[in-house]
């Protein structure tokens, strides 16, 4: 049989029905050293692999991967490869392709318009592109977002951190960290499965303008977090999709909560305002009023709270949401929540098999209990696949931060099956599984147990090193973003136009000279990975007295410079790249990532800091800063680091001999944090 007789069989198979249909024999006339020409990329086309790049969340390094992953597994099974095989994802259009060999392809998703050499072929059917043969992918006409185009072989990239998934905003991943270009070459993979003839379809998922999505309470429900009522608006509310969301987060158009507290103490001054804990993809993140899912390219830790989680059975849902869909979040008890190895026709855009009266009648929370005289700890639920282990009081303590250490490390150490990552926050330790390995009622138990072998806090010491870092103070950069935001977000905000300014305010400095001698005599000791991607830092001066508390923007911006620095709450962040961001900026770094030339970070890996590291500022002007981040991004310079230790019990004596100091400090800044919080509150403003 000929190339043209086979492309004649693949077109009888578009017209021809589905159900019973025998498998094709994919193993004639197939190349392996085949490839693929764009000949023209698409809105925004990038190749993607499932279940992405798993094991570097607790370095702000997110999965990536099809945000659609149930219509690209689909796909690749129908084409006889493993359903995580490298693929494209196409948003709102597709692109043209143009094969050196006979390749059997797979269109699925949102619908679209797909020709062959001009024919036009049906999505979810296999067929067969000749030698030079163009495959066209057009416009998105809804419903849905996202189609997906899989090749038999998958397209065959090097792996980054495990994965071929492409991280626009971290530029890795794919053929070059971006979205597809004219004339790029994609190699193909040989094909060694068997093709069948379509995507059954009871199996293919049905796409809406209407969708329900399926939810756990948690990990911060009702009472302690939001109302009772807000949590009853939140499942009784069709939410609208706004056009600001892509694969980082779905931002939704919806009624502003009544919130359970005032603010978030030393967090921030608007109650969604916590100490910084891992998000789950998935999770509703409320970055002050505003709700947003996050993606699969969406943030690892941050400072908002999550009232909800979509289960992972129905996370595919959220890459099919388009600016002006509906949205209902229906609450679901989480023994009832299918597991996301499961592919059937349970998977569609209504699912009333799963659906229970209510939610679990409870705030989130899976147990409470006591690991000593003094500390708490509290497992909230993360979706039907994750654990948010939560050490004592709402409050910023290095103790608490030492207890996660300490759980974390031992977790490491046991090796335990089914943990898929171990991400640690301020005072929590998220852990996410495999369900179907390790159900989280049997995690509940193992973690119990752990607490019987974790040391004492108070005996913990870890290395720590200390951490030179260049500062750029007031950076032009993120005056920029700051006017940005005026113009396009938020034109009467009380941090503008000058976030120092707004931070000597809610201190009670006397003037912005005091605001610069207290960042740059701090030292930031580093609590978590990743705050705002690509290992970037959340740290709290180790003194009190150096501790600068500020609330977030609220809306978020829109776009923040790469490394740029700000406070939030009482911590400190580098940001790790461009993207949305929320903490009053005083200044700008160099790279705290660096994955093209990791010998300047690290031996090992491409992200500079590490937990317990301390951090020390010295200035450099906005000129010098830019040639110091030339010679870096090159590989020309390593930072200067130097090894030490960080003893808990030697920290809780310095705070003891220096108590009286203290708390004149934090009573001056309370006083002013309380009239900051009070003007805004008469003049009605009290938003942020």
């Amino acid at each position: 049989m000929t190339v043209a007789d086979l492309a004649v069989v693949a077109q009888s198979e578009v017209a021809g029905p589905t159900e019973g249909a025998m498998p094709i024999d994919s193993t004639r006339a197939i190349d392996p050293a085949q490839s693929a020409q764009v000949v023209r990329p698409g809105m925004l086309t990038t190749v993607q692999d499932w279940p992405g790049r798993i094991g570097y969340w607790h370095v702000g390094v997110p999965p990536s991967g099809p945000m659609d992953d149930l219509s690209f597994r689909l796909g690749n099974r129908v084409l006889g490869n493993p359903e995580g095989a490298a693929g494209l994802e196409c948003t709102l259009g597709g692109p043209a392709l143009r094969f050196s060999a006979p390749t059997w392809v797979c269109v699925t998703g949102a619908p679209t318009d797909v020709t062959v050499n001009g024919t036009r072929v049906q999505q979810w059917r296999t067929v067969l592109v000749p030698a030079d043969g163009i495959l066209d992918i057009g416009a998105i006409s809804g419903p849905g977002m996202r189609c997906y185009v899989l090749i038999a072989g998958g397209i065959q990239l090097p792996g980054y951190l495990g994965s071929a998934a492409t991280f626009t905003l971290g530029k890795f991943g794919g053929s070059a960290g971006a979205a597809l270009r004219t004339g790029e070459i994609l190699p193909l993979g040989a094909h060694q499965g068997r093709v069948a003839a379509a995507v059954p379809m009871e199996e293919q998922p049905v796409l809406s303008r209407r969708w329900e999505l399926a939810v756990t309470e948690g990990p911060h429900g009702a009472p302690e977090f939001f109302s009772r009522s807000d949590f009853d608006t939140i499942i009784g509310t069709d939410y609208e999709v706004h056009f600001n969301s892509d694969r980082t987060g779905v931002r939704l158009i919806g009624p502003k909560p009544e919130w359970a507290r005032t603010d978030g103490g030393e967090a921030g001054l608007h109650p969604s305002n916590i100490h910084d804990t891992p998000y789950s993809v998935g999770a509703l993140d409320f970055t002050g009023d505003t709700p947003i899912l996050l993606g699969p390219d969406g943030p690892s830790l941050g400072g908002f709270v999550c009232p909800v989680t979509v289960v992972a059975a129905d996370r595919w849902k959220l890459g099919q949401l388009a600016p002006g869909d509906a949205v209902r979040f229906v609450p679901i008890r989480s023994d009832r929540a299918a597991s996301v190895r499961e592919l059937g026709p349970a998977r569609r855009a209504a699912w009333p098999t799963v659906l229970s009266p209510g939610g679990d009648g409870d705030d989130g929370v899976l147990r409470r209990t006591d690991v000593d005289d003094e500390t708490g700890v509290t497992y909230r639920r993360q979706g039907d696949d994750g654990v948010l282990v939560e050490y004592g009081a709402m409050t910023l303590d290095l103790g608490l931060r030492a207890r996660v250490h300490a759980l974390h490390q031992h977790l490491l150490e046991i090796g335990v099956r089914g943990v898929t990552e171990l991400t640690p926050g301020v005072r929590s330790l998220q852990i996410r599984v495999d369900p179907a390995v390790m159900p989280v009622s049997t995690l509940l138990d193992l973690l119990t147990e752990a607490e019987q072998h974790i040391p004492a806090s108070d005996q913990l010491v870890v290395p720590s090193r200390t951490v030179h870092l260049p500062l750029s103070w007031d950076d032009p950069a993120t005056r920029e973003a700051i006017t940005r935001y005026v113009h396009g977000v938020r034109a009467d905000a009380p941090w503008c136009p000058w976030n120092i300014e707004f931070i000597r305010r809610m201190n009670g400095s006397a003037s912005v000279q005091d605001v610069y001698d207290t960042v740059f005599g701090a030292e930031y000791l580093v609590l978590g990975l990743g705050d705002v991607y690509l290992g970037a830092p959340v740290a709290t001066p180790t003194d009190p007295r150096h501790r600068l508390v500020t609330t977030k923007y609220n809306p978020a911006r829109t776009w923040t410079p790469e490394n740029a620095v700000g406070i939030g709450g009482a911590y400190l962040c580098i940001y790790g790249m461009e993207g949305p961001g929320g903490y009053q900026f005083v200044g700008r770094t160099t790279q705290v990532w660096n994955h093209r030339h990791p010998g300047t970070v690290s031996d090992e890996s491409p992200w500079l800091l590490r937990y317990f590291d301390r951090i020390h500022w010295y200035p450099v002007e906005a000129d010098e800063l830019l040639d110091l981040r030339g010679d870096f991004a090159a590989g020309k310079i390593q930072v200067r680091a130097e090894d030490g230790a960080f003893a808990l019990a030697d920290y809780r004596k310095f705070l003891a001999d220096n108590t009286e100091s203290i708390d004149e400090f934090r009573a001056v800044q309370a006083e002013a944090f309380a009239a900051e919080r009070d003007s805004w509150r008469q003049a009605g403003e009290l938003t942020a």
